[in-house]
């Protein structure tokens, strides 16, 4: 097997390990206090805010523009629909710009 794999395998473990920690250690605290539901329904949004915003800022003008487009289909589309969309959109934006 290619170190290639063995990366991918061993990241996937890892990814693994870690989300089912967090499932086994929120279980003993049966249930959790508003504020720190809230904090963790937060950690989403965050994490894809820290990915999007340099792309946006150092980027051109098509990422920029289809960003706002998945935000703008975010509000009536479900992930699926919207993520499709919006690749659908940035890759016309890149083709013809």
């Amino acid at each position: 097997m290619s170190d290639t794999y063995v990366l991918i395998l061993l990241c996937a473990v890892v990814t693994y390990i870690v989300r089912s920690g967090g499932y086994v250690l929120m279980s003993y605290f049966g249930t959790v206090n508003h504020r720190v539901e809230a904090g963790l329904n937060a950690v989403p949004i965050a994490v894809l805010s820290a990915l999007v915003a340099p792309t946006v800022l150092n980027g051109e003008w098509p990422d920029a523009v289809a960003l706002i487009f998945v935000c703008l289909l975010s509000l009536r589309l479900s992930m699926l629909p919207t993520i499709a969309l919006g690749v659908v959109f940035l890759v016309l934006l890149r083709q013809y710009a």
